[in-house]
């Protein structure tokens, strides 16, 4: 996608649900991976990746938005504008098909020129996002350089989840992309993929590895020290684990995947 127009705006507060804002990524080419070399493994080699336009949670998905839609909260620090926690991949299958048959939702994106089709990030989505997409300053963590101005870790945290937004956000205007809770991908995990996607060179829109044991998690948490909040760092867990460590952040791609309710 071309630069931002004025038909293209920056951000999109839908206000039939709480916490619901979104930050347009404007599409583009980045290297993706451990550029610093001292992070594990699976996080190298660097290799360059393209990624469409998309917009993204301005914030990780909050306990109130996942009450307003599944009826309960199951996170272990409670708190309307803290992060949801204690979900597991699998549970954001039911949570992505509430939102995206949501009363008066499809009609409102409609309008706006998008498809009713929020899904999780795809793991290059996440970390170019991250790192913030064509306007990166090369921080070492998503925003800053210093940790403690963006991101809630071991160093600050309490040991506990925080409320969305209170910290600095990086260049794209992104709140919490380092720390607070770790948020599920997309994507299957394999260690191997990025040295196959090194050998095979850049790829629009690298969707993953076509199936796995786990999926991916990136972002770091409360409980984390910094190496694990750089953008670059990536774990994975089994689909159906649940912690206290574990969120969500919504994508929303300007061209449906053509699977209902983001299901993959």
């Amino acid at each position: 996608m071309p630069a931002r127009t004025p038909a293209t705006p920056a951000r999109i507060v839908i206000d039939l649900l709480p916490d619901l804002e979104l930050c347009l990524v404007e599409g583009g080419r980045f290297d993706m991976g451990d550029e610093h070399g001292d992070l594990w493994d699976a996080c190298r080699p660097v290799h360059p990746v393209e990624v469409s336009a998309f917009y993204i949670g301005k914030w990780q998905v909050t306990q109130r938005l996942w009450q307003e839609l599944m009826g309960e909260n199951p996170s272990s620090f409670k708190g309307d504008r803290h992060p949801v926690e204690s979900v597991s991949w699998d549970d954001t299958r039911i949570f992505l098909q509430k939102i995206n048959t949501y009363p008066g939702l499809a009609k409102h994106l409609q309008e706006l020129g998008l498809p009713p089709a929020f899904r999780l990030p795809r793991e290059a989505e996440w970390e170019y996002a991250a790192r913030g997409g064509r306007y990166s300053q090369a921080y070492r963590y998503c925003g800053s350089d210093s940790l403690a101005q963006v991101g809630w870790y071991d160093g600050n945290s309490g040991n506990q989840t925080h409320e969305v937004g209170l910290l600095l956000p990086n260049e794209l205007g992104i709140h919490d992309m380092s720390g607070n809770v770790y948020e599920w991908c997309e994507d299957w995990f394999d260690k191997n993929y990025y040295e196959t996607c090194l050998k095979n060179g850049a790829a629009p829109d690298p969707k993953g590895p076509n199936g796995g044991v786990a999926r991916v998690i990136r972002g770091g948490s409360y409980f984390n020290n910094p190496l694990y909040c750089r953008p670059a760092s990536r774990f994975n867990y089994s689909p159906g684990h649940r912690s206290s460590t574990f969120g969500l952040r919504l994508v929303l791609p300007f061209q449906s995947d053509g699977t209902p309710g983001g299901i993959l």
